[in-house]
């Protein structure tokens, strides 16, 4: 039993880990700086082991996390060759508008174009 135990363990820490690192990241392309980006990341990962331990939770594969309306509104905003204008506009840096451009229009195709397999009937898949 201790095998498994410690094997959860790693996978809790790991998760955890993610977030802090997915936190920090975010924070840091929003201009923070690093040793800030770094503690907001470590505070966010606090707050969901706080909160949101000993549950059990299934995070499903296929939801994308709903785009926010400013999301939506700067991607519409975007004519291709705008991004300085829209950093400037938004406050927000530059790799952040390339993220934010690509996301958008990665989840902007899925909606238009169906896939041609699902998950489970893709050549290869059981």
């Amino acid at each position: 039993m201790r095998k498994r135990s410690s094997r959860m363990e790693g996978m809790r820490r790991e998760l955890l880990a993610d977030v802090a690192s997915h936190a920090s990241e975010i924070a840091a392309a929003h201009g923070v700086k690093a040793d800030i980006a770094d503690l907001i990341g470590a505070t966010v990962a606090d707050h969901l082991a706080e909160h949101w331990g000993g549950q059990v939770i299934s995070i499903p594969r296929d939801y994308y996390y709903k785009l926010s309306d400013l999301h939506l509104q700067i991607y519409t905003e975007f004519k291709g060759n705008n991004h300085m204008e829209l950093v400037r506009k938004y406050g927000i840096s530059l790799q952040w508008i390339y993220k934010l451009i690509k996301r958008v229009h990665m989840r902007e195709m899925d909606k238009r174009q169906p896939r041609l397999f699902d998950d489970d009937s893709a050549p290869g898949g059981s």
